[in-house]
């Protein structure tokens, strides 16, 4: 059977998972009444709630003689860890954009990856049934794309196809609005390359994923670049300098059908499969017959650009709501996490009672905080920082981000002068569709920590926000943070209407009456400058005597602020910790004690 190895790359949203489900549909495999759930290739809980790729997977369809192994990669540049090794394993690229929002950034960073390893791209026009379509305009934005990302010739020599993936349709011709997929998996037969590999050389494959299985331990999945394998057969993995890491068998071999993992005997070059039997060969690691001993050169990986503090839970609420607590399971687990997940890098402090997690970014990091909470841990996280690096003349740089900001017309001034604030620097700004203006920033990471929710709140919500690594640049200087104090509770208890009524009018709670508290948690934010400790649990003292004119009305208070996760992680400054449980997510101060909050100043002035 002959074999097509090939990678989606798309913006977030732009249909590259629904386009994986047609295929599915109409290469048969699926049944016609097979009940499959929307979007297949989303499996985990986080990707389905927030409609994003977040791990990259394998998938593979048949179509007449010919089987098509599908990496779908993430859009996001935070999970560019992934995507960088993935390509390896792909002999043809898909670029799929939307019709109307044309190429972003997010395209552009994998896009520009994949044309430096040479893939020839086949462009994929999505969604051409919107009223809003601007098909040929889309078409000169891709090949200045390419252009700009020193495509050769042949790259820029590129089939497209019109697309509505939703609809299950695909054609060379633009103004064509029905039909099947056909013409997709003819482009992708006749213009993507067979694996140009070596079947008679002893076996060789290079290690892309890695995941674990409860029954199997470690399952490495790569591309088989030399050779072919069995069950049971001798191999070794080795690093990338070609040392011994470790010598086994390959106790199973599975290899992709559909949606599922299926074990077989014997794999050859060029197809995608999954090995299990070693315990210790990680990503990048060449896993070879022992007689090689020569590893496979593999990508190197962009830098962790930001970090943060994951202690152990230390509130007074610690330990009631969640099932892992100490910070052995937390050690556990986040040293597990970057086994499976090369972009993060974890390090144990002195104490032995934190570890400082180091990733992409903030959405990263997140989906890990996030993760950790529904398996039921508890944590307290401290603000993300940005890694600085020197170069060589001994001065300091830290990481720029370069940010695409579509926005309405009317509310372009308003974010030019809250990013200014940040230190960033206006590249490019020009009219986009439907009264929108898209605006290019080169900013430092550090002045966009915090900014996504005040600029949903500045753009009324209709803003998009596309951030994505451009370098390590010189320091920009001090950057001004949040500009505004909290209230923090002065002891334990729970909050009551009584107290929280007069307090709205010192600023924003986050609270609502009959909440637990503790001493030193924040609930709310100070209208003033300064941090101010307040009594929300004070309750009304009675007597016999009845209030005269009614007073004795219900108190009606105004809905408390709450906030998501990254919002929290966002707000908060350095001298306060995000609590997060399985349950809830509040914020206290590092210092519970006063006293000791403020000793801590005094001596952070000193």
């Amino acid at each position: 059977m002959a074999l097509r190895n090939i990678a989606i790359i798309a913006h977030v949203d732009h249909g590259k998972t629904t386009l994986v489900d047609q295929l599915f549909r109409q290469s048969g495999t699926f049944r016609d009444n097979q009940r499959v759930e929307e979007r297949a290739m989303d499996s985990n809980d986080l990707e389905k709630e927030r409609g994003i790729t977040i791990l990259a997977k394998c998938t593979s369809v048949e179509w007449e003689d010919t089987r098509i192994n599908i990496v779908d990669t993430p859009g996001h540049a935070d999970f560019g860890g992934e995507v960088e090794r993935i390509l390896s394993m792909v002999d043809g690229v898909i670029l799929l954009v939307d019709s109307s929002e044309g190429a972003m950034p997010q395209t552009k960073f994998v896009t520009g990856k994949a044309l430096a390893l040479g893939l020839r791209p086949i462009v994929v026009v999505n969604k051409v049934d919107r009223p809003d379509e601007r098909i040929q305009e889309v078409l000169d934005e891709v090949f200045d794309l390419f252009v700009s990302l020193d495509a050769t010739d042949e790259q820029l020599d590129f089939p497209v196809l019109y697309a509505s993936g939703r609809n299950g349709y695909a054609s060379l011709d633009p103004t064509l609005r029905e039909g099947t997929l056909t013409p997709m998996f003819e482009t992708i037969v006749s213009h993507v390359p067979a694996p140009s590999v070596n079947r008679d050389a002893p076996f060789q494959f290079l290690v892309t994923l890695l995941d674990r299985d409860n029954f199997l331990g470690r399952i490495l999945t790569g591309r088989i670049a030399a050779g072919s394998v069995k069950v049971n057969q001798s191999i070794h993995a080795l690093d990338v300098e070609g040392k011994v890491v470790e010598t086994g068998r390959a106790s199973k071999i599975l290899a992709f059908r559909g949606l599922e993992r299926v074990p077989v005997e014997e794999a050859h070059a060029g197809d995608i499969i999954s090995i299990a039997g070693l315990t210790e060969a990680t990503v990048a690691h060449t896993i070879a017959d022992t007689s090689v001993m020569d590893s496979l050169p593999s990508q190197p990986i962009d830098p962790p650009t930001l970090s943060m503090r994951f202690a152990v839970n230390d509130s007074p609420m610690a330990g009631r709501e969640g099932s892992k607590v100490t910070s052995r399971m937390i050690r556990d687990r986040l040293f597990r996490e970057s086994e499976s997940n090369v972009a993060i890098r974890v390090t144990e402090s002195a104490d032995k009672d934190s570890f400082e997690v180091a990733g992409r970014g903030e959405l990263q990091l997140g989906v890990l905080i996030e993760t950790m909470r529904r398996e039921g841990f508890e944590l307290g996280i401290s603000r993300p920082r940005v890694l600085f690096n020197t170069d060589e003349a001994g001065n300091r740089t830290e990481p720029y981000e370069t940010v695409v900001i579509d926005v309405d017309d009317e509310f372009t001034g308003t974010v030019i002068d809250k990013m200014n604030l940040r230190k960033a620097e206006m590249t490019d700004m020009r009219p986009s569709t439907g009264g929108k203006t898209r605006i290019t920033f080169s900013a430092p990471s550090r002045g966009l920590i915090g900014y996504h929710g005040e600029f949903l709140s500045d753009t009324r919500g209709t803003g998009i926000m596309n951030r994505l690594f451009e370098k390590y640049g010189p320091h920009k200087g001090n950057i001004e943070g949040r500009k505004n104090g909290v209230l923090i509770s002065n002891g334990a208890g729970e909050a009551v209407a009584y107290s929280l009524g007069p307090l709205e009018e010192r600023g924003i709670l986050f609270v609502g009456p009959g909440e637990a508290l503790y001493e030193g948690m924040i609930i709310g934010e100070n209208a003033k400058t300064d941090d101010l400790e307040v009594n929300p649990m004070k309750a009304k003292q009675l007597t016999n005597f009845r209030a005269s004119g009614g007073k004795d009305d219900a108190i009606r208070l105004t809905p408390p602020r709450k906030m998501s996760l990254e919002q929290a992680i966002a707000y908060i400054d350095d001298d306060e910790l995000v609590e997060v449980t399985p349950q809830n997510i509040r914020l206290r101060k590092l210092h519970l004690d006063p006293h000791e909050r403020k000793r801590a100043s005094r001596a952070k002035a000193a």
